[in-house]
């Protein structure tokens, strides 16, 4: 089964404006300037875009993980409290693991996006490899595919994604059914919980 979206977009969703305003303008700087590396693929997976009431969500998105070439992540402190975007992380982490045996990984298939950092530190799946820190971003940033301050990133995150696009391509093996790919289990907290009988008197 041929690669049939640029990356998987995986993040928590937000009920307010600067989360929603990020992640559109985001999405819509990536497909801006990846439509050219592509051929008849879609640019990005992107849950809200193309899952409908009925789905099986866990199959859909197991799926659409294993035909996406990378995952593009915007970590927030929210990102790692929610099993479910988690679970994904854990999944393309997996995929990463099968694809190393196909070619040598120029780089990373996650690509962290920081919009938000946690107040503590952000933790080393997050900081393992490469990411941008998008952590400036404002309601008064504007259109990111425009913006100069952001460009030289966004360049950054296109030449990964359409290099493993090209790598993939030629190399994934005849016959690979991406229908046989499952979620992995929900995997443990990215840090340890704080003690709830703190502070002791």
């Amino acid at each position: 089964m041929a690669i049939r979206y640029g990356c998987f977009f995986s993040y928590a969703h937000g009920r307010h404006e600067l989360m929603r305003q990020f992640k559109a303008t985001l999405v819509d700087a990536l497909r801006c300037y990846l439509e050219p590396h592509f051929d008849d693929e879609d640019e990005l997976f992107v849950d809200t875009d193309q899952l409908g009431g009925g789905d099986d969500l866990d199959r859909k998105i197991a799926r659409a993980l294993c035909e996406s070439a990378c995952m593009v992540l915007i970590y927030t402190p929210k990102y790692e409290a929610h099993a479910y975007t988690r679970r994904e992380y854990a999944a393309m982490r997996l995929l990463e693991a099968e694809r190393s045996a196909w070619y040598q990984l120029p780089s990373r298939l996650i690509i962290p996006v920081i919009m938000t950092r946690h107040p503590d530190r952000l933790p080393p799946q997050i900081t393992e490899s490469f990411y941008v820190d998008f952590s400036r971003f404002t309601m008064a940033t504007g259109d990111l595919k425009s913006n100069t301050d952001f460009l030289p990133d966004i360049d950054k995150m296109v030449q990964r994604i359409a290099a493993h696009y090209q790598l993939q391509k030629r190399h994934m093996p005849p016959g690979h059914d991406c229908n046989q790919f499952v979620l992995p289990a929900v995997p443990p907290p990215w840090r340890e919980s704080p003690d709830p009988t703190f502070p002791k008197k």
